[in-house]
């Protein structure tokens, strides 16, 4: 304290005389337009000290912006192609009776009440050496529990409109597996006399590479096999044998058809899968 009064001019000026040699004045040597304006620069040194770091701050933000997509491929996050129509599979290599092998394809297995569709192209799905979904329209239809319409208690437009979009659930789910090199059978009991329980939707919903088989064992058969069934899965004998007859149209559609009323569920798997690996060959019109 008693030194400022005895010479605050003189030791004011030696303080701002290292200042000059300790000024910013070199790092701002290669920006000669700012050397003849030394005030600025005093502040801008300042600044910098004090400063920096918030005008930085707002700057830091878009570095870090790349932190939270490396964040994303750390929790898992996987981005899955879209589906798109199936086209059709390409023929295998090997014989006709070696199989599909590993081919990545959609199977529409058609047939009637008691014809063991569901079974068999579970089983077949089960068996094969590639990943395959299975679906079951029925399944899928029953997906909706409050306000079911139930196509035993007759056949409307309530019943109709949620088979319809049963039908496209399920094209949507097949196309989803295709894009992801699962292969996928469909199960359900498609008409050939009618046109809103026909092929036309199946083949607009998954795609023209879809392959249709049909399962028809005799009527004794499926009057058997549905005598075993419980809740609305079971029909009356005439309402199976009214299907049944209605299904025998596929006879003469170009379609394949199995007989299975003799074989096994292992036996009619393995007829089904030397038959989609004759369709690959020769895709049936339809």
């Amino acid at each position: 304290m008693p030194q400022p009064p005895h010479a605050p001019p003189h030791v004011s000026q030696p303080q701002q005389a290292p200042q000059p040699p300790a000024a910013p004045q070199p790092p701002a040597a290669p920006q000669p337009q700012q050397a003849p304006q030394p005030q600025p620069q005093p502040h801008h040194g300042p600044q910098p000290h004090h400063g920096p770091q918030p005008s930085h701050g707002p700057s830091s933000p878009p570095q870090h912006a790349p932190v939270p997509s490396a964040a994303r491929d750390t929790t898992g996050h996987i981005q899955l192609p879209p589906g798109g129509p199936v086209p059709l599979p390409a023929a295998p290599v090997a014989p006709a009776h070696a199989g599909t092998g590993n081919t990545t394809l959609a199977v529409l297995l058609i047939g009637p009440a008691g014809a063991g569709k569901t079974t068999v192209a579970k089983y077949w799905a089960q068996s094969r050496r590639v990943p395959t979904a299975h679906i079951s329209l029925d399944d899928v239809r029953e997906w909706v529990c409050s306000g079911f319409a139930d196509p035993q208690a007759g056949w409307n437009d309530h019943s109709e409109a949620q088979y319809r979009l049963a039908r496209r659930t399920c094209g949507f789910a097949a196309r989803n597996f295709l894009a992801n090199n699962i292969s996928c059978i469909v199960d359900d009991a498609v008409f050939p006399d009618r046109p809103v329980v026909g092929l036309g939707g199946w083949k607009r919903h998954v795609g023209p590479g879809l392959l249709p088989v049909v399962l028809l064992p005799g009527l004794e058969i499926v009057l058997e096999r549905n005598a075993k069934r419980s809740g609305n899965r079971r029909l009356s004998d005439e309402e199976v044998a009214r299907i049944h007859g209605r299904m025998a149209g596929w006879y003469g559609s170009g379609l394949p058809i199995i007989d299975n009323s003799q074989y096994d569920v292992a036996t009619t798997a393995q007829l089904l899968d030397e038959t989609l690996a004759r369709a690959m060959a020769s895709p049936p019109t339809w």
